[in-house]
């Protein structure tokens, strides 16, 4: 990983451990799991995330077909699409976990959250790093597409529905299409999981561009109707009088008296 998505070192962890850390990350993320059976029954993300971590090492052992019908397999009852070959780090979670697609190449930090319809993919056929790189906290807002070999610093969150194709630094927020980076929170986020959940009090940068483009004709305006112009003589020659300034008498009284 660059310089930007570093995995913070720890504590080597052996397989059930791994299993262990990504069944008891749910409750610090998801207020409607109430217990190990409940996440372990009835949590298709959770199950995704437990079966690639199999696949993953019989694809580095290079049984490189049982671990594509071991993936394809949890894809069919999990709705959630993970090659074996990509590398994902501890306490992944992916919440409600229908139609998220993992590429090969893609490399996951630690704390990461992903919501239904992620989409991590590539932008080449050649075979290469083409997909993304995420590093440690990050939050990816449901429908989002993440794409190309670019990478997403330590504690990013990425908007629904966006479209990110270039790097973002570390600590920012990404929001539309395609991604722009819209906040930067300048310090990592801070709380007691390191995990920050508020992906929907982010800015709206469409909105405030169209109230400044409001503003901008208000003034406008106002200075037209300062001069020569009046209102009368606006709606004289305007075709839209009765969208815009509506006489005394509106437009069905008009053309009925026509």
């Amino acid at each position: 990983m660059s310089d930007n998505a570093t995995v913070n070192p720890e504590q080597p962890l052996g397989f059930l451990g791994q299993w262990k850390e990504d069944i008891y990350c749910v409750f610090g993320r998801d207020p409607a799991a109430h217990s190990v059976w409940d996440i372990l029954l009835t949590y298709s993300g959770v199950h995704a995330v437990l079966v690639h971590r199999i696949s993953h090492r019989l694809w580095k052992a290079n049984w490189k077909l049982t671990a594509r019908i071991l993936s394809a397999m949890a894809k069919m009852f999990t709705s959630v699409e993970i090659h074996p070959g990509a590398t994902i780090g501890r306490r992944l979670f992916i919440d409600h976990a229908l139609g998220v697609v993992i590429g090969e190449t893609a490399e996951i930090g630690n704390d990461v959250t992903l919501y239904h319809g992620v989409t991590l993919g590539g932008t080449t056929w050649n075979k290469e790093k083409r997909h993304p790189t995420l590093g440690n906290n990050v939050l990816v807002g449901s429908g989002a597409k993440i794409l190309g070999a670019i990478t997403l610093g330590n504690n990013v969150r990425v908007g629904a529905n966006s479209v990110v194709v270039k790097d973002v630094p570390p600590c920012c927020t990404v929001v539309g299409i395609p991604g722009r980076v819209i906040q930067s929170k300048g310090t990592q986020i801070q709380n007691l999981r390191g995990i920050d959940l508020n992906h929907h009090l982010i800015p709206d940068p469409v909105g405030r561009a169209i109230a400044c483009l409001i503003e901008r004709i208000d003034e406008l305006e106002a200075r037209q109707m300062g001069g020569k112009v009046t209102d009368e003589e606006i709606c004289d020659v305007c075709e839209a009088e009765s969208v815009c300034i509506p006489r005394k008498e509106g437009p069905v009284k008009l053309a009925a008296g026509a």
